[in-house]
């Protein structure tokens, strides 16, 4: 946990705390949302190809993910965290354009 809060820059145990609360809640929730987003999409687990439907189901959970840290991150009172964290990701994906 310790070589944790040195990379991570934080200093109590709280906010390591809501750190992973954050992740949890957030990993959660994005895959519960892509569910009934694909099937808005007229694709169903039961009645779709599977790679279709999986791989449509992982393409619309990413965009999900990244807004919900940022949010929840904000709830948690670690905003500062989560978009410093937010804009490394995007940046290492070569996706840094869109946060100009």
């Amino acid at each position: 946990m310790k070589k944790l809060k040195e990379r991570w820059d934080i200093s109590s145990n709280w906010q390591m705390l809501a750190i992973f609360l954050v992740f949890a809640v957030t990993g959660s929730t994005s895959a519960r949302l892509a569910g009934p987003l694909v099937e808005l999409l007229g694709l169903y687990r039961e009645s779709s190809h599977w790679l279709l439907y999986w791989t449509l189901r992982i393409l619309i959970i990413f965009p999900i993910y990244q807004v919900l840290l940022v949010g929840f991150g904000w709830l948690f009172g670690q905003f500062n965290f989560f978009w410093a964290f937010e804009k490394k990701m995007l940046y290492r994906m070569g996706l840094g354009k869109l946060l100009r």
